[in-house]
């Protein structure tokens, strides 16, 4: 196997290395590298997939469906396959991954990783809940992983650090089809948004918050419900790519907050059903490819953080602070969540999950300090598939189960050869 050095970053493109990858296509090949840390399509926005100065695996090869049981929707497939792939494939069969992120070039191994999340999450909880099993690689071995043991719940948003996800077996959950029924709603300001969120009873719901709303407006957004529908409603092909770095001025506070009055009053104050594919309504961004090509060849920060229901009004405190700064792009998401998680580093809690891009920009990186701050103080929590600037103190106090997490990795890798740019950065590994 060749190891060719590179250069590479996260989604976010802020924080680059330069190191070895190898891409093995066979699971012989893979099993012949020695240790390094596996990773995907690096839809990480931070360093979470990054090693620099190291090597890496890249797994995007190892993207084979291996097995499916239609009495039982369990399908078994290698690690590199993407998620989007698989509900194109099964929608139009009945079935779809019980859980989808926010884009469909995630691969299997990734979501496992970081135990992701969607649009779902009060229902169906989080992605490493619907994981049967899984086939992990360490020093040179393959190990069958079963749900629920603590190896299993190391390694689901586990980082990567306990070996390298090799494939699993998913629970997929039955649709109607490939198509998904979709209300949308106006929510003039932050109470009415969150008790949209609240109140609802559909199977998958979202907002979208104008971060540049102020005053009376703050808050305000567009709350999106949906179910799933039967349809020869067809999924196209991306309409478009950003061909280059964008200048700074495309991502300007007036040019950001008249898009986001634009975006909200394009839905009509009454509300309106349409019917959508599958993947326009799971990944609506991955129509624009390279699109974090947008905020130009520094790249972008994003802050998401979970609080409990209970601190609701420190994370509208936030929001105002945002709002006051004018430096938040239009890519800003509500959620309300439920408590599922399915590993010991697993983000999810039960409340409110706001995530927010920021240009990389000093101004913004101090801001999204404070933000950190806010969270911890409130009880809540940052997501580590988007962090790229928090202090390792901080983020280690926020996951209390961090102990036996560092417990089971010291065991799979006592040599330290799986750690990544995030897991130095943070400390996480570290006994204190």
């Amino acid at each position: 196997m060749t190891w060719k050095t590179v250069d590479y970053a996260g989604w976010g493109r802020a924080l680059k290395a330069s190191g070895e990858l190898a891409r093995p296509e066979r699971r012989s090949a893979l099993t012949a590298l020695p240790a390094a840390p596996a990773i995907g399509m690096r839809r990480s926005y931070g360093d979470a997939a990054t090693n620099s100065g190291g090597r890496a695996i890249d797994m995007t090869r190892l993207d084979r469906l291996l097995a499916f049981d239609p009495d039982s929707g369990t399908l078994e497939v290698e690690a590199g396959a993407r998620i989007g792939d698989i509900a194109a494939a099964f929608a139009p069969r009945g079935w779809l991954p019980a859980v989808l992120p926010g884009t469909g070039f995630a691969t299997v191994g990734g979501c496992i990783a970081q135990d992701v999340h969607g649009k779902n999450h009060h229902v169906a909880g989080s992605f490493g809940q619907h994981v049967a099993a899984l086939t992990l690689l360490q020093n040179g071995a393959l190990h069958e992983v079963a749900a629920g043991t603590p190896l299993f719940r190391a390694t689901v948003a586990g980082l990567g650090q306990t070996g390298v996800i090799v494939s699993a077996k998913l629970r997929l959950a039955p649709c109607k089809g490939a198509a998904m029924m979709v209300t949308e709603r106006r929510a003039d300001g932050w109470e009415e948004h969150l008790a949209l969120l609240d109140g609802s009873t559909a199977s998958h719901c979202v907002g979208w918050i104008d971060a540049t709303a102020r005053g009376a407006y703050l808050g305000r957004g567009i709350v999106e419900e949906a179910e799933s529908s039967a349809g020869l409603v067809k999924d196209h092909a991306p309409l478009a790519t950003v061909p280059f770095n964008a200048p700074h001025f495309a991502l300007a506070a007036p040019v950001v907050r008249a898009f986001n009055a634009a975006y909200f009053h394009r839905v009509p104050a009454r509300g309106r059903s349409t019917v959508r594919p599958v993947g326009a309504f799971f990944f609506p961004l991955d129509k624009i490819l390279e699109w974090n090509r947008l905020y130009g060849r520094r790249g972008f920060h994003q802050f998401q953080c979970v609080v409990p229901l209970r601190a609701a009004a420190a994370l509208r405190a936030m929001l105002a602070e945002i709002a006051d700064t004018g430096l938040a792009s239009p890519l800003a998401v509500l959620k309300r969540m439920g408590p599922g998680r399915a590993g010991y580093l697993s983000f999810p809690m039960e409340g409110y999950t706001l995530a927010i891009d920021f240009p990389n920009r000093d101004a913004a990186r101090a801001l999204i300090g404070r933000l950190g701050t806010q969270a911890a103080e409130a009880g809540g929590r940052l997501y580590l598939a988007k962090d790229s600037l928090a202090e390792g103190a901080a983020v280690r106090a926020m996951y209390p189960e961090l102990s036996d997490w560092q417990a089971e990795v010291a065991r799979a890798d006592p040599e330290g050869r799986m750690a990544t740019d995030l897991v130095r950065r943070l400390g996480l590994r570290n006994a204190s």
